[in-house]
């Protein structure tokens, strides 16, 4: 009965512990389609969910976001572990794999649901967002002025279920063939190093 429970406690703490380097990140760079087909690739990140966060309608639909009305952005939340990659190579990915320097506008993709936006789940999250933005800038990475939000999260809504896991489960579908593949396939080149064994 001891070493029961002590296997028990063991397995316990090893859940405790591995869920203490468990962070969350809430980004909004364009189509979530494309952004959750990015994320997903990196080691450490155990979960991408598409979703809408940042306005003001409760339980908003996808019909409705795309009215660009209801103040909220096309956002991932990633959850991902503070061991294997941090929260500053998440954004390293973030300002890579997106234009931060247009408002409301993502290549063909155009209204304020598709803002380049950060929302930060601590004030750590926020200091880190900060700096790196003012690295960034700094460093004249962009030739034109970053207008990324850094805001506070509030209510993160999960999109719909067929946005979900959207590229693998269409990749012969138009918008990933001729948008997703190419931004994935120079993002996996770039990040090699980075990325999770297929």
């Amino acid at each position: 009965m001891v070493i029961a429970t002590t296997n028990s406690q063991n397995v316990q703490k090893s859940k405790s512990k591995m869920s203490e380097n468990i962070e969350t990140a809430i980004l909004a760079n364009g189509c979530f389609w494309c952004t959750e087909a990015i994320f997903q690739q990196l080691k450490g990140v155990k979960s991408v969910t598409s979703g809408y966060t940042g306005g003001t309608v409760k339980n908003p639909t996808y019909k409705e976001i795309c009215t660009g009305t209801t103040g909220h952005a096309e956002a991932i939340q990633i959850k991902f572990d503070t061991s294997i990659i941090s929260y500053q190579e998440i954004l390293e990915v973030f300002f890579s794999t997106h234009d931060p320097t247009t408002l409301n506008r993502q290549g063909y993709d155009v209204g304020s649901q598709y803002r380049s936006a950060i929302f930060y789940n601590s004030e750590n999250q926020k200091d880190i967002a900060m700096s790196f933005i003012e690295d960034l800038t700094n460093a004249a990475v962009f030739e034109k002025p970053i207008v990324t939000e850094v805001t506070a999260s509030t209510i993160f809504y999960p999109a719909e279920d067929y946005h979900q896991n959207y590229y693998n489960n269409n990749k012969t579908q138009g918008y990933c063939v001729a948008v997703i593949n190419p931004k994935l396939e120079k993002f996996m080149k770039q990040y090699q190093s980075k990325l999770k064994k297929q």
